[in-house]
């Protein structure tokens, strides 16, 4: 069977699109074992707010293992805990403390770096944040912020929480990336470098993904340059740019040929995760979509 290079990595996505969100994480053997199958050696796994997350993170050895003994690499572990930009105290605290088990789980296997959605305001929903992957506008507008809401307060408390996140992320020498997704407070380049320059520290890093930015209007190749040297993990999939939804390469309207040239001149060297499928995208063949842009990837990135 064809192996992939191995800075393509199949991301968490390709489980969640089989299975739903979040997949049972009891399964979590059975995910690495179908990614490796389509031909990946470097994959990506997710803990998905509480339960998943300990049950995952229950997990962590047999995982390292069943990597190890079958040649996978897992550079990224995604850690899913919205609760870390709530307006409570109590909440923070304690999804720091599942913060703290995510990057302990992504140490044991080998990861380099964890990364979770960027901080969502904190909205009040008619019930609880809604166990979704992205905010779209329907549950946005439904939701209100908390009574005597101050902005600067909040904010100077967000920073707060995300350089001790850092510095936590850092103890375990892992990188912390933050994934841009509708409805989240740091959506964009800029968004991110005022919130870098904010947090004040060196292993805050922006997760690109190709699909989320173009579906919101970045430009993708501006972008790229604005973050040279705050990115090294890109998910990567086409977007038609009406909607967020998450398609095979060359299924959309991304300029690929101007992205690879910015993505050449800022001298990217990093990992390029598949993150293609999920209920909004309509994608008909998962396997094959994957396997296609794997490919894609290797014509046109990983030959240069």
């Amino acid at each position: 069977m064809k192996k992939f290079n191995s800075k393509i990595i199949c991301t968490y996505l390709y489980s969640i699109t089989k299975y739903g969100y979040p997949p049972p994480a009891e399964d979590t053997l059975k995910y690495i074992e179908e990614m490796a199958s389509l031909g990946f050696t470097t994959i990506e796994l997710e803990g998905i707010r509480e339960e998943h997350l300990k049950k995952v993170y229950n997990l962590r050895y047999k995982i390292k293992t069943l990597l190890d003994d079958n040649g996978l690499t897992l550079p990224y572990f995604c850690v899913v805990l919205p609760g870390l930009s709530s307006s409570e105290q109590k909440e923070r605290e304690k999804n720091i403390g599942l913060f703290k088990l995510g990057c302990e789980t992504a140490a044991i296997c080998g990861a380099k770096g964890v990364l979770d959605n960027s901080p969502i305001p904190p909205y009040i929903f008619p019930e609880d944040i809604p166990v979704i992957r992205h905010y779209e506008e329907e549950s946005l507008q439904s939701a209100s912020l908390p009574d005597n809401f101050d902005w600067k307060e909040y904010y100077e408390m967000l920073v707060s929480t995300f350089r001790n996140l850092c510095d936590i992320a850092s103890n375990y020498d892992l990188t912390y990336q933050l994934h841009p997704a509708s409805g989240v407070l740091i959506n964009t380049a800029d968004s991110f470098l005022h919130f870098y320059n904010s947090v004040g520290r060196e292993n805050l890093r922006f997760n690109f993904d190709t699909a989320n930015l173009f579906a919101i209007k970045e430009n993708l190749p501006l972008s790229l340059y604005k973050l040279k040297g705050h990115i090294d993990y890109i998910h990567f999939s086409d977007n038609g740019g009406n909607k967020v939804e998450h398609l095979e390469a060359g299924n959309g309207k991304i300029n690929w040929n101007n992205f690879f040239t910015a993505l050449k001149a800022i001298e990217y060297d990093g990992y390029i995760g598949l993150d293609i499928g999920g209920d909004e995208s309509g994608v008909s063949n998962l396997d094959d979509a994957y396997i296609n842009s794997a490919q894609f990837l290797v014509n046109n990135w990983f030959t240069k």
